[in-house]
């Protein structure tokens, strides 16, 4: 299997990436290729274990950074790191990660390696950290979306779950403010009765904000925007949370003795909410895996987001989608 990672993409460029891909080349599971400037990467490996028949550098021109506007990727940085990664992965390779300018990413990803045919729009699928998570989609990718793309997104949202995720007959939910049928004005009712009367998906109704700690869902659906910003809060929330928790505890003497029995259950609670636990976000419905990497994303992160687009290779889920894709198809045609 052949992972290509953007080594100059997101916050820590590229030493935390270079060594997150140093790290999962010991597993000895894949192989890799690094894209980005070839003296700062075959320095940032220098001193680093690793398996070096497991690792190629490919030289890139420039990088797109996170103020760039998503179209350079086309355009003035179409030989960037990440345009000549997503080339690599259309002829030569498995799966791409990368940490860089979602906007880029997408852009990039639905015109350099395409949609599956049948899949009117691919979406960006999120963990949100839960103790059980839930995959929230799209989370930034399509502001403007119809009830129809809700449909594709219920059946890829399913299929990741189930087969990469490991949840049986995953549930799926829409994201409304209220459970009712009718809330949310006519395009998010109009889904609902498409979503109740679609075969092969376990939809399980509205869901409301509130209830999202408890899980009640494994697939939710929502538009770009709303699910962008429902992500961010709940980051926000939790880091709000965890650093006013470490100042009680912290605040006198007595609060120390009496916390510490706590703080091993505490970290471990912050791991759960810990957006880079997870690794990266998948893009549905392209031809071919790409993971978006959360942009703070340290070699830990980097590791666990190459797991996962292993994972999601080994269970070919594109497979999956381009058969479920056809029947579609055939059956419109008919």
């Amino acid at each position: 299997m052949k992972i290509i990672v953007d080594a100059m993409g997101g916050d820590r460029f590229p030493d935390e990436i270079v060594k997150g891909v140093a790290d999962a080349s010991l597993a000895g599971t894949s192989r890799f290729a690094l894209v980005g400037d070839t003296e700062l990467l075959k320095k940032s490996l220098e001193g680093l274990k690793h398996d070096p028949s497991a690792i190629e550098i490919v030289g890139a021109e420039c990088a797109v950074t996170m103020e760039d506007d998503p179209m350079s990727i086309l355009g003035s940085k179409r030989n960037s790191s990440m345009s000549v990664g997503l080339k690599m992965l259309k002829t030569d390779g498995d799966a791409f990660v990368s940490a860089g300018n979602t906007g880029a990413l997408f852009t990039g990803a639905s015109t350099i390696i395409r949609n599956v045919p049948g899949v009117k729009r691919a979406a960006i699928a999120t963990l949100i950290p839960f103790e059980r998570p839930i995959l929230l989609l799209d989370s930034g990718a399509n502001v403007n979306v119809l009830p129809e793309y809700f449909i594709d997104w219920a059946h890829l949202g399913s299929l990741y779950s189930e087969f990469v995720l490991g949840a049986g007959n995953p549930a799926v939910g829409l994201l409304n403010n209220g459970a009712e049928s009718h809330k949310g004005g006519a395009m998010l009712a109009g889904t609902y009765a498409l979503l109740e009367k679609e075969e092969g998906i376990n939809f399980v109704g509205n869901v409301e904000s509130y209830d999202l700690p408890g899980a009640p869902c494994d697939v939710l659906l929502t538009d770009g925007f709303t699910g962008n910003v429902t992500l961010k809060l709940i980051e926000g929330l939790s880091v709000y949370f965890f650093r006013t928790m470490k100042h009680l505890m912290t605040e006198t003497v007595f609060t120390k003795v009496f916390s510490a029995p706590l703080s091993g259950k505490i970290k471990s609670m912050k791991r759960v909410f810990d957006p880079t636990e997870y690794g990266g976000a998948p893009i549905l419905g392209l031809r071919k895996p790409v993971i978006k990497a959360h942009g703070h994303s340290d070699a830990r992160a980097i590791t666990a987001a190459i797991r996962q687009a292993e994972a999601f290779v080994m269970a070919d889920v594109t497979g999956m989608v381009i058969k479920w894709a056809a029947k579609g198809e055939t059956a419109s045609e008919s």
